[in-house]
This record gives structure tokens, C-alpha cells and sequence, in this order.
């Protein structure tokens, strides 16, 4: 699977309700929910986001609740696959659920900027900074997981009859 698009950078420690605040948690509506994505910190992410935008953090990313709307706003918001130095775990496994992919590219990730075009190849990890000319490895998503990813969620790969 492999994605193009350009970078939305945030910091550390981006939490679930930076992600998508608490007052918008009254629908699970993937759309619903991506029109107030990041609106705390980036009022200007959910009208300008593209499909295919790639969403870049710091560490510990995802933290807080572990509420799965984050994920699903901003896989809503038509961001394919989010790359961060590190995730909080019940968001990366959050991600995983809904068919987010999330890659963990350490320190390395303080070289990617903000508007920089990336492409990034999660079966082999491969994050191609396309403004620099730089080139990053993050640990590659397991097969399976990929799977999971393909398939739009864990849900949908079950349904699909895959073997967990």
C-alpha cells in the first residue's frame, strides 16, 4: 500500500481530544467527525484537507482517552495513513480497528515540515520525503495488518473470512 500526499505536521503529544474534541462526540459519523478534526490546534485542517493529505506527529501522539473517534476523523478527514515519532497504544490500536495505517518513524520524523510532499510505502516502511529528497525507514506494518488496512478495518476483514 503505498500513498502520496501532503503533510499536516503536528507536535507532541497531540491527544485524542486535540484529535477531535469532546464536544463533537455526540455522532460516530465518520464525515460528521471529520468536519471538526483538529479544530482546536488547526482551525484550518478540516477545510483544507485533501484526500490523501498525510498527517505527521510527534511523539506520543494519539494520547488520552481511548476513544476510537480520533482514528475515524482522521481517516474520515481522507487522510490514508498517519506517521509520528511514536502513537499512545490504545490509539494505535484504534488505528489498527478502523484500517488506519500508523507508522512509527522515531526522531526522524523532526525532519519531515509541514507542506513537504511524502510518499510512503507501508509494506516496506518507506517514507519518501519528495520536497527534500530524503528518505526515512519506519518499522514496516505486518502483513496481516496490512490486510486489515485493505479490507477498511478489523470488522470488515473478519466479515472478509481472513483467519486472525
Amino acid at each position: 500500500m503505498q500513498y502520496e500526499g501532503k503533510v499536516w505536521r503536528y507536535g507532541d503529544n497531540i491527544d485524542t481530544d486535540v484529535i477531535i474534541p469532546a464536544r463533537y462526540l455526540n455522532t460516530f459519523e465518520p464525515k460528521e467527525l471529520a468536519k471538526h478534526c483538529m479544530v482546536d490546534i488547526d482551525e484550518s485542517f478540516a477545510a483544507n484537507v485533501q484526500e490523501g493529505d498525510i498527517m505527521v506527529g510527534g511523539e506520543n501522539f494519539g494520547c488520552g482517552s481511548s476513544r476510537e473517534h480520533a482514528p475515524v476523523a482522521i481517516k474520515a478527514s481522507g487522510v490514508p495513513v498517519v506517521i509520528a515519532a511514536s502513537f499512545a497504544r490504545i490509539f494505535y490500536r484504534n488505528g489498527i480497528n478502523i484500517g488506519l495505517p500508523l507508522l512509527e518513524l522515531g526522531d526522524e520524523v523532526k525532519k519531515i515540515k509541514a507542506g513537504d510532499r511524502l510518499r510512503v510505502d507501508v509494506g516496506t516502511g518507506t517514507v519518501e520525503d519528495l520536497t527534500t529528497g530524503a528518505v526515512f525507514h519506519a518499522p514496516p506494518l505486518p502483513g496481516f495488518v496490512q490486510d486489515i488496512a485493505k479490507a477498511g478495518g478489523l470488522v470488515a476483514y473478519v466479515k472478509q473470512g481472513a483467519a486472525l
